[in-house]
């Protein structure tokens, strides 16, 4: 009715997520961004993720570093973090980015391969 609970574009599914990996992992202008605390990410992580820490005070300054025109997947425990990063990324003009909804619990509760 009111917009509520309706998919954004720049949300994918967890299994989106994945084929969005395999399909470019390969692709020098391609990232997956983990988001979440360095602590988090040396527990376990997507393999070749790159950390920067939501949290940080510098995220908008690494964030702002990185190509405006590759594509990037970013995730963090469960959704949120990564869609304020998501949101955070499209204000700075990056034009293809998307939040994996669900984060690394859903991942890893979908018996995707992680890094430990």
């Amino acid at each position: 009715m009111f917009g509520y609970g309706k998919k954004k574009d720049y949300d994918i599914n967890i299994l989106d997520a994945y084929d969005l990996i395999v399909e470019n992992q390969s692709k020098p202008k391609f990232m997956i961004l983990d988001v979440r605390t360095p602590q988090e990410f040396a527990e376990s992580r997507i393999e070749n993720a790159k950390n920067i820490d939501y949290n940080s005070n510098t995220f908008k300054n690494e964030v702002s570093k990185l190509e405006r025109d590759g594509k990037y997947l970013v995730y963090c425990r469960s959704g949120m973090r990564s869609l304020n990063a998501t949101k955070i990324m499209m204000d700075l003009g990056f034009t293809d980015v998307k939040n994996m909804e669900g984060g690394i619990t859903k991942w890893i509760n979908k018996g995707l391969p992680i890094k430990v």
